[in-house]
């Protein structure tokens, strides 16, 4: 593992009928234009419920209501290893703006293969398409 410690790491899975929210990460962070599920770190003394909160209305300006974990994962990067779990959550008020991202898109199960996702959330992705959550 890189380093002593693994960073937790919430992301959300924001429905819309049949699609999900991807986000296109900026050009100067870790992981450059991959894409992903909105979210990021767990901050001290924060729930994964609060950081995922407080993540989407930083990132893009939308209140969440967060509901349980769906799945969880553990990826080993060249930098850094996380613990990313993915919650279901619905958009209480606000609309997705980039403020964070370069990109988003609402993609069906089908389409959502066809965007180049980082390691940590492929793995969801295929549960998505296998209806698993």
């Amino acid at each position: 593992m890189n380093g002593d410690r693994v960073i937790e790491v919430v992301a959300a899975l924001i429905r819309d009928g049949e699609r999900v929210l991807l986000c296109q990460r900026p050009e100067n962070k870790a992981r450059p234009l991959k894409w992903e599920f909105a979210g990021g770190k767990v901050e001290p003394g924060e729930t994964k419920a609060q950081a995922l909160a407080r993540e989407c209305r930083e990132e893009l300006g939308v209140e969440l209501d967060v509901h349980e974990p769906v799945a969880d994962a553990t990826h080993e990067y060249p930098d850094v290893t996380i613990h990313l779990t993915l919650l279901e959550a619905v958009i209480r008020s606000g609309e997705p703006r980039l403020i964070e991202h370069k990109a988003m898109a609402w993609v069906t199960q089908s389409e959502a293969g066809e965007y180049d996702l980082c390691p940590a959330d492929r793995d969801f992705l295929s549960r998505i398409r296998l209806n698993m959550i």
